[in-house]
């Protein structure tokens, strides 16, 4: 199937402003959907432009616009993993805070207990026993 000459020219002049990072009547993605609503026909109409499409295909890739939608997917993906890691790093952090708190209230805890025992002992002073040898010198 074919379109009409005005339908492929609309097309083509849709191809060439999103290429050109100009487009009037979309958000400049590169995609088909962007394609048809700059040309201002529909997507079943678009359809029928098979060989309009496969110079888009052809052309998408290697556009300047292509290629800046190409880096920063790929600095999306790379941003993307680095907060994957970080958060992986923070939960590891947190375990750590977690499992130090854990430490120090059971510490608190004892010391505590040791300050109340401590607390309980008389203050008196007990004699000892003299040894012998001390015994006998006096």
């Amino acid at each position: 199937m074919t379109v009409s000459p005005k339908t492929e020219q609309a097309l083509r002049e849709a191809m060439e402003r999103l290429l050109a990072s100009t487009p009037e009547r979309t958000d400049g993605k590169l995609t088909k959907n962007n394609l048809c609503r700059e040309a201002q026909v529909s997507r079943a109409t678009m359809n029928r432009a098979t060989y309009v499409l496969a110079e888009w295909d052809r052309r998408v890739g290697t556009s300047p616009a292509g290629l800046r939608e190409q880096q920063c997917d790929a600095e999306l993906t790379e941003l993307r993993s680095k907060l994957r890691k970080s958060r992986d790093q923070c939960r590891q952090l947190q375990d750590h805070v977690d499992a130090a708190a854990t430490v120090i209230m059971t510490l608190l805890s004892e010391n505590a207990a040791l300050r109340e025992h401590a607390d309980n002992r008389s203050a008196a002073v007990v004699a000892l026993p003299l040894s012998r040898a001390q015994a006998t010198r006096e």
